[in-house]
């Protein structure tokens, strides 16, 4: 075996190493997606009441936050390659939560829009990339595991977050649950990328892994990209627009804000489970058949929740695919375009995640407000579920095999 081979095996040996992804479920747990995606549900009967603001409205500023956010990944992902992951993680934890804090002083829309839409850009680095650019860099044979275990913190931060909102709101009403939530980022992301996060390894193993990989510019020439892409795209607007949703939802349809609350956590622990099971099954079988396999379950779960079934059934599909899918954009990027610009890479992938995230909300939220009924835009995401699942199956053999598997790379280079 090459040095590259004895320095991962030796990394994923060490078992202080496993305290990366423990340190990013953590850091996630107050991450961007559960603040400024799944907390924002509970928002939304709150600010109806109080200003008298449509969905749609309230849609226009997730939409703004996820455009920023898409803006500044790809930047973020940069920054990581050549400086590092922790201090820009660490400055940016401590001015996302204070610009959610501030969210709360908001009095009107263009005010509110405004300050969420800028979370987007001081949330950005709280993502995904950091954690995923650290596990990515100490794993190889167990990396899926790994990436599940750090993105778990989204499932545990869906499921805990907007039942730590809607207590902030019930107790102190909800602009002292912005405030809430800005300390929460603070208290635990900051000391989970100060005291677990590790930056990438220098040693010669480590380096010469690091050089194994396509640019961004060699990447986007491909159909792999695209077929990623699309599937990325239309799987975050189905299942975010149902996540973001579904408490507005269920409470027209009778429920208690409290019991619609409840059912969007059982989706956070459903995605916690889904991260946990696809990172473990894609180190053990092809990556592409388990993704379409979680993307068949989501388009279960619309029809579950759109027709009143088991919503609760319904939401726990979603879940488990919507917790899926952020697992797959790391490993896909490490296993077929490498490591070298895996943040770069990841940033841009992400983002292309992140404005699904915000396309989904707003395009529920503007059909339900014209046409007063979610089912033409759960019908709609079902249809994009199954165009992502066939094309995540085009994707083919990896370009870059675990280290024992790995076969002459010149010829990988060019099936990428």
């Amino acid at each position: 075996m090459d040095s590259t081979g004895d320095s991962s095996q030796q990394a994923e040996a060490g078992g202080r190493n496993w305290l990366v992804p423990v340190g990013g479920a953590l850091g996630l747990i107050v991450g961007n997606g559960p603040i400024s995606l799944f907390a924002f549900a509970v928002f939304i009967g709150p600010l109806e009441r109080e200003f008298g603001w449509s969905r749609a409205s309230l849609g226009v500023a997730t939409a703004m936050c996820a455009l920023l956010s898409a803006i500044s990944l790809p930047i973020v992902g940069v920054l990581m390659d050549r400086f590092g992951v922790r201090r820009p993680m660490a400055i940016a934890i401590l001015l996302f939560g204070l610009n959610v804090a501030v969210i709360g002083q908001s009095s009107s829309l263009a005010v509110f829009i405004a300050l969420t839409a800028l979370a987007g850009v001081t949330g950005a680095a709280q993502s995904p990339i950091g954690y995923v650019k650290s596990i990515a860099s100490y794993f190889d044979r167990k990396r899926g595991l790994a990436i599940g275990i750090a993105m778990s913190g989204i499932g545990i931060g869906t499921a805990l977050v907007p039942q730590y909102v809607q207590w902030l709101v019930g107790t102190l009403g909800w602009r002292m649950a912005y405030v809430g939530l800005g300390v929460a980022i603070v208290a635990l992301g900051l000391p989970s990328v100060l005291f677990l996060l590790r930056e990438p390894p220098r040693g010669r193993g480590a380096a010469m892994a690091q050089l194994l990989g396509l640019s961004l510019r060699e990447v986007v020439r491909g159909r792999t990209f695209w077929s990623l892409a699309i599937a990325v795209l239309l799987v975050s607007i189905a299942a975010n627009g149902a996540l973001v949703h579904v408490v507005p939802l269920l409470v027209e349809r009778g429920w208690s804000p409290a019991a619609a609350t409840s059912v969007l956590g059982a989706a956070g622990a459903a995605s916690l489970v889904g991260r946990l099971l696809a990172g473990y099954l894609m180190d053990k079988v092809h990556a592409t058949y388990v993704a379409s396999a979680f993307f068949a379950l989501a388009i279960v779960g619309l029809y579950l929740l759109a027709s009143g079934t088991n919503a609760v059934l319904g939401m726990i599909a979603i879940g488990l695919a919507a917790g899926a899918e952020v697992d797959m954009i790391g490993f896909f990027i490490s296993r077929y375009f490498g490591l070298k610009h895996f943040g770069q890479l990841y940033g841009v992938l992400f983002a292309i995640f992140t404005i699904g995230a915000g396309l989904g909300p707003l395009l529920l939220g503007t059909l339900y407000t014209h046409l007063h009924d979610y089912t033409v835009g759960f019908i709609i995401c079902g249809v994009g579920l199954v165009v992502a699942s066939l094309s995540v199956l085009t994707l083919g053999a990896y370009s870059y095999e675990p280290i024992e598997g790995r076969t002459a790379k010149g010829k990988q280079l060019k099936s990428a």
